[in-house]
């Protein structure tokens, strides 16, 4: 995400960072990069000139000027404001006391609303909370079909009320019926709809007062860019929205609605949509989402989703056959599923502070395909003991994973040299110094 203007903004510092010494024509040079770079992110111009002309403010003085390192003194200070920028400390979603609580979808028709409204149902009831969706979409074909699909993958109930109901009545009929099964949060799955339109418009303040929602979250394609804020300020004049969604954030993404949003609008962005699956739906943290587009990655994030998918039990085994030193290709082989449910590998390595900068190293997907490829022809037998593999089981295994000779080569070498590790690892922790973990981090 935003990799246009993570690539800009670290251009723009790299003429200051390898600075012994810096003037205010070095500084001002490189901060009219950074202001074209917002720019081209298409990022709201008065938001971008004001940011410029904070960060301008702070970096022209004898703090930065007189310092050993001036470069870094100005990463830092830009860093600082950009989180400013981007809403200072998070404001998560809290769950809201009330029960049931209501928690109304809006925005425009192709943002994403629906499959936002299953992967929030997902969120709250891996929460401990108890999802009814409603499906008050009853204009565009199959809305309402889509979301009884998404909900069945999850196993969460939906309301969808008799055939030509009224929205409103919908979403009445799903509060009802939340108090009679039990339901503690009932989500609204209301129709896209144009900022223009005075009618639709109108409907939403209908839902609004017949259901009176603890929270109301506007979902933004961040794609559209400066489209998403300017519509963003209509619904804040009309609905007074509590939060904002950017979905797609996964995509080429230019970044003007995730920094400008706050800014112009006063109004937090609570989750950010990073895949299409149900599962990748982050919360928004200002700090984490600067150092990402500064290239400084995001470690908490990366240990948050490494924790969803940890199997407390399987990691233990793992730690104790790190201790005994008896990792096998079966272990490896499960490790490399319980990193692929983190997410797609770009998105992972661009967490990784500085892996952003290692442009000879890419991520290939397709490789880590062929190593699952390879590890599934091979017998359970060469798994655990891969030093009984000669050159027929190799030839073997290549022609069973649509590989070469060379690939398995490669994928045993590898593998050899990941035990040399484990093992080096396996005597520190022993010794106390190392923590012994996953070297998946699970």
């Amino acid at each position: 995400m935003f990799d246009q203007l993570s690539e800009r903004l670290q251009g723009a510092f790299k003429t200051l960072t390898g600075r012994g010494k810096l003037s205010e024509a070095n500084i001002e040079e490189a901060l009219r990069e950074v202001r074209r770079a917002l720019l081209e992110a298409d990022v709201n111009f008065k938001v971008a000139r004001s940011f410029v002309d904070d960060v301008k403010a702070r970096a022209i003085g004898e703090e930065v000027l007189r310092s050993l390192t001036p470069g870094q003194q100005v990463v830092r200070i830009v860093h600082e404001e950009l989180v400013k920028l981007l809403g200072g400390s998070a404001e998560p979603f809290r769950m809201p006391s009330e029960s049931p609580a209501v928690i109304m979808v809006v925005g425009l028709q192709g943002s994403g609303k629906t499959t936002f409204c299953a992967k929030f149902a997902r969120y709250v009831r891996k929460r401990g909370r108890s999802p009814l969706l409603a499906a008050a979409d009853t204009y565009r074909p199959a809305a309402q079909e889509q979301l009884r699909t998404l909900a069945s993958q999850l196993g969460v109930p939906v309301h969808v009320g008799p055939k030509g109901a009224d929205p409103v009545a919908i979403t009445a009929g799903a509060l009802a019926e939340a108090r009679s099964s039990g339901a503690d949060i009932v989500i609204l799955d209301t129709a896209g709809r144009l900022h223009v339109d005075t009618v639709m418009m109108a409907e939403l303040d209908r839902i609004k007062e017949a259901t009176g929602p603890q929270e109301i979250l506007l979902v933004l394609d961040s794609m559209t860019g400066q489209d998403a804020v300017n519509v963003a300020q209509e619904f804040a004049e009309r609905l007074d929205f509590t939060g904002a969604v950017l979905t797609k954030l996964d995509g080429d993404t230019r970044g003007g609605a995730a920094v400008s949003l706050k800014a112009v609008t006063g109004k937090p962005i609570r989750f950010a949509g990073v895949g299409e699956k149900l599962d990748a739906l982050e919360g928004f943290h200002p700090d984490r989402m600067a150092s990402r587009i500064l290239g400084m990655g995001d470690v908490l994030t990366l240990v948050e989703r490494a924790q969803e998918v940890a199997d407390l039990d399987q990691a233990a085994k793992l730690e104790e056959k790190l201790r005994k030193q008896s990792f096998t290709l079966e272990d490896f082989f499960e490790q490399l599923q319980a990193v692929k449910k983190m997410g797609p590998l770009d998105q992972l390595a661009g967490m990784i502070p500085g892996m952003n900068k290692m442009g000879a190293v890419a991520v290939d997907e397709k490789a880590l395909a062929r190593v699952e490829a390879i590890v599934n022809s091979m017998t359970p037998e060469e798994r655990r003991h891969p030093n009984v593999i000669d050159g027929s089981r190799r030839k073997r295994i290549a022609r069973g994973s649509g590989t070469t000779v060379q690939d398995v080569n490669r994928l045993l070498k590898q593998f050899e040299t990941m035990k040399k590790m484990m093992k080096q690892f396996g005597k520190l922790g022993k010794r106390g110094k190392l923590p012994m973990v996953s070297p998946f981090g699970t």
